[in-house]
């Protein structure tokens, strides 16, 4: 205990060290002050001086960043999220603000819309490299963020806000953006209105047939966890957004097949869910994980007790348990 009290009184106020580490990037000596920011914080931590030592991360991590050197700002913005844990800091409006700080300091370098209309081969291809770079750098701290939030505050998804970053920064910063990650995130999010504009500006770009897989998918993925509310705001609002643009609401089988299941979820009708599901059945098969999702739809709307994957002899073995 004495031990630890004389390193308490041996470390100086973070602030000194933070005013040292900013002159040392502002010299141009970025991964010099890399090391010192990893071995300085490690310091405080090891003293159990959290605070001081988040406080020194977060201002290394936004300063890298808007040095434009993803890399280390990455890795000290990960770093910063592990001394949440290690200090069991809750998640809260005060935290949630400076994980927000470090996110709005990655950099943001819009790419061409049309990859293919680009003559300098070689430079997209670095350009599409850099990109990979910040979003791998940016996807790792927000996913470590959310869980830091399921476990110390934030419900069991974790927080929606941080959800709703990650979608955003996907999208906007990937090559071809992946539309499936894009949901998963923004439909644990709280802003169906904010994924309904995403929405909206990739049906005006993506490729033929992927519009209505799209609005499909995120209609699923809401009701997959039993919010039907949103996935009804989320289609108002992509028609209404759709209807002063000249983008096209997609119109086809799929399409029909996810009105008349919103109509259906406003009722307790498994028989017309379970009729939906067989006269729409090569529109959902366009897209494997649809049978996934309206599964679970089945279990959370209509109390649908999913087939066990095993089948009798996954029922042997439960009822072998349970006999212990």
């Amino acid at each position: 205990m004495s031990r630890n009290r004389s390193r308490r009184l041996e470390l100086p106020p973070a602030q000194e060290n933070i005013e040292k580490l900013e002159k040392v990037i502002k010299e141009g000596n970025s991964y010099g002050a890399q090391q010192m920011y990893k071995s300085v914080s490690a310091r405080y931590v090891s003293a159990e001086r959290y605070s001081e030592a988040l406080d020194i991360l977060h201002s290394g991590a936004c300063l890298q960043l808007t040095h434009g050197q993803v890399t280390c700002g990455a890795e000290l913005a990960s770093m910063y999220v592990e001394t949440l844990v290690k200090g069991k800091i809750p998640y809260d409006e005060k935290s949630l603000d400076l994980v927000k700080e470090i996110y709005q300091a990655f950099p943001r370098v819009p790419l061409p819309q049309h990859l293919w209309d680009v003559d300098d081969v070689q430079q997209l291809s670095e350009d599409i490299g850099t990109a990979k770079a910040r979003i791998e750098g940016c996807s790792s701290f927000l996913k470590a963020a959310i869980r830091w939030s399921a476990e110390y505050g934030a419900d069991s998804n974790g927080s929606p806000e941080l959800h709703i970053m990650l979608a955003e920064y996907i999208y906007s910063e990937s090559p071809e953006a992946d539309i499936g990650k894009v949901t998963y995130h923004f439909t644990r999010g709280n802003d169906p209105k904010k994924f309904a504009s995403t929405l909206v500006n990739f049906l005006g770009k993506c490729y033929p047939g992927e519009d209505d897989l799209a609005i499909a998918r995120a209609v699923l993925r809401y009701l997959s966890q039993g919010n039907l509310r949103d996935a009804n705001l989320l289609v108002e609002e992509v028609k209404t957004q759709t209807e002063s643009t000249e983008i096209e609401f997609p119109n086809s089988e799929l399409m029909q097949f996810i009105t008349y299941l919103l109509q259906t979820m406003e009722r307790d009708a498994l028989p017309l869910f379970n009729m939906l599901r067989v006269n729409y059945k090569s529109s959902i098969e366009r897209e494997p994980a649809f049978n996934e999702m309206l599964d679970d739809i089945a279990e959370k709307f209509f109390g649908v007790q999913r087939r066990n994957p095993m089948g009798m002899f996954g029922d042997i073995f439960k009822l072998m348990g349970s006999a212990e």
